[in-house]
């Protein structure tokens, strides 16, 4: 027993001059042990994809644009500073956009061929995959508000329409009248494409574009994804795009990887799109930035273009798009930086 107690004071004074030495200080013995590794807290945004060149567009909207981004990013990566969740970011740098009307989602929203405002909008946590989703909602201010209601409060994934709006009002999320959501920008965009319509011309491939994201990941190593848009111009027969869709436009898992896509969602729902990127992470060891621009490319072979925000738990991220423009953004410790043109953050 003697011997024993011995051999462990031994082992203990050995170990302790071990750590002086490593230290360099006899008398801080704590200067050896390493701190653990600050975990990066990263948020990206989008504002949908489109055709522009550099100057195509006037010199007060590009800054209103840039600013606009810049301020949902600083929402969403403050949320993230103080302790919240990934989950919480991405909702509250998405909500900044539905409430500005630049944006094709919330008060920005475009019309239908019928002259109405139809909402789509989801929601996933990487820690689970839970997801909640709605659509065609035409009375909810904040279509992402619902779609994380769907999730955290009932069983269900995707709700729609009327009862949508049944299940918000039940929940207590601000409900506002159809005429919230008319902007004179939506409606002269809508006139245009009636006009076209009624000439058998095709609409313009802006008319597919203009939806809202982010991905985020916070301090606990734990990724969201969320997107948000009023669809398509003039589109018809209750037509639902990608964005509420989970796996389509809309996918987040601790395993692979967050996505939030934007572009012309028939393409990106028979893609697959968010889950496919997410997919090659996780089963062919792609790096974030291959295996979104792989996926891309394959939708602009379909005949669908677009781009995507897409965010691996390890911090690495990417921005991938087919189109001339993506309104973007990356917000983090070290860096905060807004771009619109393809040829930016190069």
């Amino acid at each position: 027993m003697f011997m024993m107690k011995t051999s462990w004071l031994v082992a203990a004074m050995i170990m302790l001059v071990s750590c002086q030495s490593v230290s360099g200080d006899t008398g801080n013995i704590k200067a050896a042990v390493t701190a653990p590794t600050e975990r990066p807290l990263i948020i990206l945004v989008h504002g949908g994809a489109g055709s522009a060149r550099p100057g195509g567009m006037p010199a007060k909207d590009e800054a209103a644009y840039r600013a606009a981004l810049g301020y949902a990013l600083e929402t969403g990566y403050q949320v993230l500073a103080k302790g919240g969740t990934s989950l919480d970011a991405v909702q509250a740098a998405i909500v900044t956009m539905e409430d500005n009307p630049l944006f094709n989602a919330g008060k920005g929203a475009v019309f239908t061929a019928e002259g109405r405002n139809e909402l789509d909008s989801s929601i996933m946590d990487g820690r689970d995959r839970n997801a909640g989703a709605v659509a065609g909602v035409t009375v909810i201010k904040n279509p992402i508000r619902a779609a994380r209601a769907v999730m955290d409060q009932s069983p269900h994934v995707m709700m729609a329409r009327d009862g949508a709006e049944a299940f918000a009002k039940e929940k207590g999320l601000d409900i506002v009248p159809p005429s919230y959501f008319f902007t004179q920008k939506r409606w002269d965009q809508l006139l245009r494409a009636r006009a076209r319509a009624k000439a058998k011309a095709a609409l313009p491939p802006n008319s597919h574009f203009g939806t809202v994201g982010a991905v985020a990941l916070d301090r606990d190593g734990h990724i969201a994804a969320g997107t948000s848009t009023g669809g398509m111009t003039f589109k018809r027969f209750g037509r639902i795009g990608d964005s509420p869709i989970i796996g389509a436009g809309t996918y987040a898992s601790d395993t692979s990887c967050a996505v939030s896509a934007t572009g012309w969602g028939e393409f990106f729902i028979r893609g697959t799109a968010a889950r496919d990127i997410c997919a090659r992470v996780q089963w062919t060891g792609a790096n974030i930035q291959e295996a979104a621009d792989t996926v891309l490319a394959d939708l602009e072979n379909m005949g669908g273009t677009g781009g995507v925000l897409a965010l691996a738990p390890d911090g690495n991220y990417a921005f991938s798009f087919t189109t001339q423009l993506m309104f973007r953004g990356v917000r983090t410790k070290a860096d905060n930086h807004v771009y619109i043109y393809d040829d930016e953050g190069q």
